[in-house]
């Protein structure tokens, strides 16, 4: 029974373009939403590498005065899902990233994704082709003004859904641009869209939307904080004494990730393909590792806490374990895990970059996968553990903490421990709960049953998908 129609409105969506975890979420609620009644169709740019698919796409909306040029939307399938492309050549046919080339930021940044908005709300108000949605929902900073669009130009009955994956990244423009930005000069004001006398299109989405949500629980906890709420804290807890705020825990394909698809399959109920997997991993990169061997795909900053590793890991590593790593980021952090590497021939293996398969092939045979981040919105790389059984070893803050249970001796004695988690984020912390993790590694009941609980976790789309479609019936009334 069709229940209602959304239309979810992002700067990048699995399968089609892909720079983070945002790309991922996007993608998956569709087919996530379909069994409980929610027809969800998925608008993004249709930049460089995109065009070629819209041969054969049915063209469902123009619009001729988009920033300087004409945009025009086309609809059409992608792994079952229905796309809205805004094809406007002029704003994203571009050599480069979605949001930057070779320079750095594409300079009118602020005036393509306000066309991305704008489009939105547009179809959003009047419907394509007999299709008129219920809800928008929109994704970050860069769909943040599709939801003030509605606001403050009619809103054609539709509700809005305004999700923060990453409140680190926000949008900021000139205030002198609010006219060419379409927005009105009444609204420019603390409480509504002024941010520090700059505008903010995430804070527009943020005043504006209907309901708020985040990538998981305790980051909407947390988003109250000044440490974590980066200048938009006040916003948040005000909208969330109105009620509109809640967090909503992300999800993983299953399908995608899954260990029953490995080189060497294995599940929760037959494991043994795990240490075929591991003996592969090591093959790979020439190791030899007696104790567990952890993992570390993640970009390579601060924010993900890799600065505390090369002080932390020789303690770990001298007392038996080891250390893959697959990322990129910071050239003083590729450095430091080089050197990492050098010091420990044999023990650690380091590839600079990204390679999917290759992350695949870690989570399947790696023991553990470590993730010290200093924020994280949710987080999908210690839910990929969960599923692989690869320990997560992570720190207590965002969907992290809201995702994994700790193996404290009570909650290993009730059996539902799935790993270890940390705070505060410190090398001392994180050191202590390497050692712990060196323990149970070596008491092979407690490891196998910690393994065994942590892929019997739940970590798909049904729960959260079942989430977003309460908050959508709730905006239908």
């Amino acid at each position: 029974m069709l229940r209602g129609r959304v239309l979810s409105v992002a700067s990048e969506c699995v399968p089609l373009i892909k720079t983070g975890g945002l790309a991922d979420v996007v993608g998956a609620l569709p087919a996530a939403l379909a069994p409980l009644g929610w027809d969800m169709r998925v608008m993004v740019p249709a930049y460089r590498p995109l065009r070629a698919m819209l041969d054969g796409w049915g063209e469902v909306w123009t619009e001729e005065n988009l920033w300087g040029g004409t945009g025009t939307v086309y609809q059409g399938e992608v792994a079952g899902m229905t796309v809205l492309a805004l094809d406007a050549p002029h704003l994203f046919d571009r050599e480069g990233g979605p949001y930057n080339g070779a320079q750095g930021d594409w300079w009118d940044n602020p005036q393509r994704f306000a066309a991305l908005s704008w489009v939105a709300a547009q179809v959003a108000r009047h419907g394509i082709d007999g299709w008129k949605p219920d809800v928008l929902h929109a994704h970050d900073w860069q769909a943040g003004l599709a939801p003030a669009y509605l606001a403050y130009g009619g809103s054609g009955g539709v509700g809005t859904v305004m999700t923060v994956h990453n409140i680190a990244f926000q949008g900021q423009a000139p205030a002198g641009l609010i006219d060419e930005l379409r927005l009105p000069r009444s609204q420019f004001y603390p409480d509504a869209l002024e941010y520090f006398g700059t505008l903010s299109s995430l804070k527009a989405g943020l005043v504006t939307a209907d309901k708020v949500t985040t990538v998981s629980p305790h980051y909407a906890e947390e988003l109250m904080r000044p440490e974590f709420g980066m200048g938009l804290q006040g916003i948040i807890a005000r909208r969330a004494a109105e009620g509109a705020v809640s967090g909503i825990l992300n999800g993983v394909d299953t399908e995608v990730w899954n260990p029953e698809v490995a080189d060497a399959p294995y599940s929760a109920a037959k494991p043994a393909g795990k240490a075929k997997n591991r003996a592969a991993l090591c093959a790979e990169f020439g190791l030899d590792v007696p104790g567990p061997l952890a993992i570390l795909v993640s970009r390579l900053t601060d924010q993900k806490g890799i600065d505390l590793l090369p002080a932390t890991l020789p303690a770990f590593i001298e007392a038996g374990g080891g250390l893959v790593v697959l990322g990129s980021g910071d050239p003083a952090l590729e450095q430091a895990m080089r050197d990492l590497a050098a010091r420990y021939p044999g023990r650690v293996g380091v590839r600079i970059g990204y390679d999917e398969a290759l992350s695949r092939r870690m989570f399947a045979g790696g023991d553990a996968v470590l993730v010290p981040s200093r924020f994280e919105p949710c987080g999908l790389t210690q839910m990929y553990g969960l599923r692989f059984g690869t320990i997560p070893v992570v720190s207590a803050v965002g969907g992290l903490s809201d995702s994994v249970i700790s193996a404290t001796p009570a909650a290993m004695a009730a059996g539902v421990a799935t790993g270890l988690v940390f705070s505060p984020v410190d090398g001392l912390a994180l050191g202590q709960a390497l050692q712990r993790l060196l323990a149970l590694y070596a008491d092979a009941p407690a490891w196998a049953q910690l393994r065994k609980a942590a892929m019997r976790q739940p970590v798909g789309w049904e729960i959260s998908a079942q989430a977003y479609a309460a908050l959508y019936q709730e905006l239908l009334g």
